[in-house]
């Protein structure tokens, strides 16, 4: 596979791209790691502001549920971003879609017309172009520390759908782009969200999310390790991150956990 010239990532280059309010996180980028994720999560207790890890490749990448995330060298964007909000762990359940909506707006800025399927994916042409997994641990002065890790796929090759079995989306455009200027567009994307979620919670994300719904309208089936817990139409999310569904007993909503979201 062809790969561009813009592939040199650059920590300086990154930080002088952007904006004032993510320019207070220390950014570091790695040739390679197993993950960005769990280099974090084992830092968090030491930790004195927020965090970028980038990693030009990631060997051991963790999708929800432990599922591994499988990249091509070059290919995609891995990275993470340890966050301090002064919310407790169980008010974050609107997270991972606020994390959502600030990544897929920040695409679509780009032209790239993605949209969010529930509860941590992005799609373009109906196929998944990025995942979001976050992970948290409480922090000794109050609040919670969190780690956002985003894989961004930019050059799918064949062979990778196959490993992983189904269609992937890419990003041919993006992979032209500078990698710095990507990333600084996305952290200030992803700054300006968590600093809103820590002040007001979800309440001001949720509309957004909603506006970029991919099933919004559509039945769909909820799965729990491969069985359809329900059937319903999607109406939308709730203030808790729930996925609300019209099903033929009434409303339902369900919680993220380790479901997962399939068209009916």
């Amino acid at each position: 596979m062809q790969l561009n010239k813009n592939l040199e990532l650059n920590a300086s280059a990154i930080e002088r791209l952007c904006d004032a309010a993510a320019r207070d996180v220390d950014i570091e980028v790695v040739a390679e790691t197993g993950s960005t994720n769990a280099d974090l999560m084992t830092r968090l207790l030491h930790l004195s502001c927020p965090v970028m890890r980038v990693a030009v490749n990631q060997t051991a990448g963790r999708g929800r549920a432990g599922r591994p995330w499988l990249t091509v060298p070059g290919g995609m964007l891995t990275f993470s971003l340890a966050w301090h909000l002064p919310q407790a762990p169980h008010n974050l359940l609107g997270l991972p879609l606020a994390v959502g909506v600030a990544l897929a707006e920040c695409l679509n800025v780009l032209n790239q017309n993605v949209t969010l399927k529930w509860p941590n994916d992005v799609l373009r042409e109906g196929k998944k172009l990025a995942g979001i997994l976050v992970e948290s641990a409480a922090a000794g002065n109050g609040g919670t520390w969190v780690v956002v890790g985003i894989g961004l796929n930019l050059q799918v090759s064949d062979e990778l759908e196959v490993q992983v079995g189904r269609s992937l989306a890419d990003a041919p455009w993006l992979a032209q782009m500078d990698r710095n200027v990507l990333l600084a567009q996305i952290l200030n994307a992803l700054v300006q969200a968590l600093t809103q979620f820590g002040e007001q919670g979800f309440a001001p994300l949720l509309p957004r999310w909603n506006a970029l719904h991919a099933y919004a309208g559509q039945t769909v089936n909820i799965l729990d390790r491969d069985q359809i817990v329900h059937t319903g139409i999607a109406l939308g999310v709730d203030l808790h991150g729930c996925l609300v569904l019209q099903t033929e007993q009434g409303q339902v909503s369900v919680l993220a956990g380790d479901v997962s979201l399939r068209p009916a």
